[in-house]
């Protein structure tokens, strides 16, 4: 048994999204602390610097020492806002996943849309035009089961979107940095560094890999142009790994049929802040789908973090190893 009593604190909105209900999840009852994402009082940054368990997205020297810090804890899967080398040299770091299912949805939904015109359909047929009527040759459409899917990266979310374009009927291909031992759902494995040779031969790329030094960019202006003319290309992992100026070039220059980002290039400093994805303009392209990152957003990603996280609250009270720990 390490503490029966510890302070947790939920650093910024998006952490504090998980605090309704979070207390009922723990063993034993702990103070639970909610800071602002600006710690701007001294009374704020001493609840900061004196907590057990820290929950946020962001973290680097500019932030109090947290001088009692045994668990940083991520409300998400993606750490690269954490300055881990900034990080107690005793305090663990994990992530938390359980997003995949919702940002599998999210891309299912995302390429049906370009299969199934339900909202053309409905708008033409308010107006008394029955274009994609049975039986006539206007509206006849395409199935998404009769085209090719390339993942880029065979993690949680890679496997999600697999399992479901299968059901789909889709042909999946993979590039991933190790061979799934599981290859039910694959239907041709390339190595990541070999992927550019899997693009010419899909009609949907999505990329779902992480940002890392090894990543980054890594989907460049010789990645589209291998792609076919009438690909789709998605982003649901980070937006860094796809290179800024590429993905709007092969865009604007209809290199790709299509584009559905969710994952960007810069992000409000606030939630009521208007602010432009990029420092590109992506918003005056027609063949382009822009989401504010909401793929993985979902009433079900926030209660199965929340009881990741809590569970791990409860194991280091326990002195046992929490979950999901990323190495330093």
């Amino acid at each position: 048994m390490w503490e029966d009593f510890v302070k947790v604190v939920f650093h910024g909105a998006n952490a504090s999204t998980f605090h309704p209900g979070f207390a009922e999840l723990l063993d034993t009852a702990h103070e639970l602390v909610l800071l602002p994402d600006h710690l701007g009082s001294e009374a704020d940054r001493e609840a900061y610097a004196t907590a057990d368990v820290i929950i946020g997205i962001r973290f680097d020297d500019s932030f109090p020492t947290p001088r009692n810090l045994k668990l940083y804890q991520v409300p998400g899967a993606g750490y690269d806002g954490i300055r881990v080398s900034d990080l107690p040299v005793d305090a663990d770091l994990c992530n938390c996943f359980g997003h995949e299912i919702a940002i599998a949805e999210y891309a299912m939904c995302a390429l049906l849309s370009r299969h199934v015109p339900l909202g053309d359909a409905d708008a033409r047929l308010r107006k008394g035009d029955w274009k994609y009527w049975a039986g006539g040759p206007s509206g006849m459409r395409t199935e998404l089961g009769n085209t090719t899917i390339g993942i880029l990266g065979y993690g949680h979310i890679g496997k999600a979107i697999a399992q479901r374009a299968k059901a789909f009927g889709m042909n999946v291909h993979v590039a991933n940095r190790s061979r799934p031992e599981d290859q039910s759902q694959i239907d041709a494995f390339h190595a990541i560094d070999d992927f550019r040779e899997m693009l010419a031969h899909v009609d949907v790329v999505v990329n779902t890999l992480p940002l890392a030094a090894n990543t980054t960019g890594l989907v460049d202006g010789k990645a589209f142009a291998n792609m076919k003319p009438t690909a789709v290309f998605m982003n649901v992992g980070r937006g860094g790994v796809v290179d800024e100026e590429a993905l709007f070039g092969a865009s604007k220059d209809g290199l790709i049929a299509h584009a559905f980002i969710d994952t960007w290039y810069q992000y409000p400093g606030g939630p009521d802040a208007v602010t432009y994805p990029s420092r590109l303009p992506f918003h005056e392209l027609g063949n382009i789908t822009m989401t504010p990152h909401m793929s993985g957003w979902t009433h079900g990603t926030i209660e199965r973090r929340r009881n990741v996280m809590a569970d791990n609250v409860n194991r280091i009270c326990q002195g046992l190893a929490p979950v999901n720990r990323i190495a330093k």
